[in-house]
C-alpha cells in the first residue's frame, strides 16, 4: 500500500501527466521545427522558403487539395525525419525523466485508477494531445514522399506510441502509475487522425485547445489555484483544468460540398469543468495528511459549449508565412460567441475561451 504522501501525490497524478503531455508536445515541436529548417536549408540552399515548402506540403492542408506529386520517397527527408522522431523524443523522454521521475523511487510495474479524478478533463488532454502529436508526425512523413498509407500509419499512430512510452514510465515509478484511462484516450487520439486519413484524405474534424487562466473574489480560492496549479500563466495553462477547454471543430463545406458555405467555416463543440480543486474531491492534505483545504461548498461540473469557429487552413492566402502560421495556429481555438450548457443551465456567452 502506498504511503500517505505518495496517496496525495497520485491524487495528482493524471494532473501531471497531461502537463508532461502538453510539455512533451512543445518540446518536440520545438525540436522538430529547429532541426528542419536546418536541414532543410542544406538540402535545398534556398533559406526560409524551404521551411515554409515543407509546411504547405506537408500540414497545410490536405493530400487531395495541394495536388502536388512527391514522386518517389527521398531518401535523405525519410533519414532526416527518422532522426528527428529519434533524437527529439529521445531528448525529451531524458528531460521527462529528469524533470519529473527523479523525484519518486522505482518500483515494480504498477496500475493506478485515475478515471473518477477530474471531471475526466485530463482524459480529454490525452486525446488532444496524441491526436496533435500524430498529426505532426504525419505531416513530416507526408513530406519524405512516403506511400500514403504508411504515412498515416507511422505518422498516425506516433501520438499514441509517444505517450505510451510516458505511461511506462509512470509504470515504474513509485509515485506514479500506469493508467489505462490515459491509454485508451491516447489510442483514441491517434485513432481519431487516422481513421479520417483513410477515410476521407483531411481532417475534417479536428481538435483543438484553449485556455483562459482563472482568478477568484475569494482568496482561499487564489491561494489554492496558487498552489495546485501553478502562480505563472505557462504553469495555469498547462495544469489548471478549470481554466482549459478542449475542442472538436467540424468543417461543414467538406460535408456539404454543393452549399455556399465558405471554406474556412466551422462549428465547434467544447468540452471543460468547474470547481475542480483536487482530484475527486475539493480536499486538499499535507504530506503528513492534515487537511489544508476543506470547500465542499464548491460545486464540480462539467461545461459543454457550441461554437462558431474557423478552419484556419482553409484561408486562401498567397503569403507564405501566413499559410504556414495559419497551420500551426490551427491546433487552438480562439475567442468567440458560445452556447454554454453547465451546471443544469443554459446560457449564451458573448465569448467563450
Amino acid at each position: 500500500m502506498r504511503s500517505t504522501s505518495l496517496l496525495l501525490s497520485s491524487s495528482l497524478a493524471s494532473h501531471s501527466c497531461t502537463s508532461r503531455s502538453l510539455l512533451c508536445i512543445l518540446t518536440i515541436f520545438l525540436f522538430f521545427s529547429t532541426n528542419l529548417k536546418a536541414q532543410t536549408d542544406s538540402l535545398n540552399k534556398i533559406g526560409l522558403d524551404s521551411f515554409i515548402t515543407v509546411g504547405e506540403i506537408g500540414i497545410k492542408r490536405p493530400y487531395r487539395d495541394i495536388h502536388v506529386d512527391l514522386g518517389k520517397p527521398n531518401k535523405k527527408r525519410i533519414w532526416l525525419v527518422a532522426g528527428a522522431n529519434v533524437i527529439g523524443y529521445g531528448g525529451t523522454m531524458i528531460a521527462l525523466s529528469s524533470a519529473w521521475y527523479s523525484q519518486y523511487e522505482r518500483s515494480g510495474f504498477h496500475t493506478f485508477n485515475d478515471w473518477p479524478e477530474w471531471k475526466q478533463v485530463d482524459k480529454v488532454g490525452h486525446v488532444y494531445s496524441a491526436y496533435i502529436e500524430s498529426r505532426a508526425s504525419m505531416e513530416m512523413w507526408r513530406w519524405t514522399g512516403i506511400d500514403r498509407k504508411k504515412r498515416i500509419w507511422i505518422g498516425g499512430m506516433s501520438g499514441a506510441v509517444y505517450q505510451t512510452a510516458i505511461e511506462v514510465l509512470d509504470g515504474f515509478s513509485e509515485g506514479w502509475g500506469w493508467s489505462w484511462g490515459d491509454f485508451g484516450a491516447n489510442i483514441l487520439g491517434s485513432g481519431a487522425l487516422v481513421a479520417q486519413e483513410l477515410a476521407w484524405d483531411e481532417q475534417r474534424i479536428k481538435l483543438k485547445f484553449s485556455f483562459h487562466r482563472k482568478t477568484y473574489n475569494d482568496p482561499e480560492l487564489n491561494q489554492r489555484s496558487n498552489k495546485l496549479f501553478g502562480n505563472s500563466s505557462a504553469e495555469r495553462l498547462l495544469k489548471d483544468y478549470n481554466g482549459q477547454t478542449y475542442w472538436a471543430s467540424i468543417n461543414l463545406k467538406p460535408f456539404f460540398k454543393n452549399s455556399n458555405l465558405p471554406d474556412w467555416l466551422s462549428v465547434s463543440v467544447g468540452y471543460g469543468a468547474e470547481g475542480v480543486f483536487g482530484g475527486t474531491e475539493n480536499i486538499g492534505k499535507d504530506d503528513n495528511g492534515n487537511i489544508i483545504f476543506d470547500r465542499p461548498d464548491i460545486k464540480r461540473y462539467r461545461q459543454w459549449y457550441l461554437s462558431p469557429d474557423i478552419d484556419l487552413t482553409k484561408i486562401k492566402t498567397n503569403k507564405k508565412g501566413l499559410k504556414f502560421l495559419f497551420t500551426v495556429l490551427s491546433a487552438f481555438k480562439f475567442p468567440a460567441p458560445a452556447l454554454e450548457l453547465s451546471n443544469g443551465k443554459l446560457k449564451v456567452n458573448a465569448i467563450s475561451f
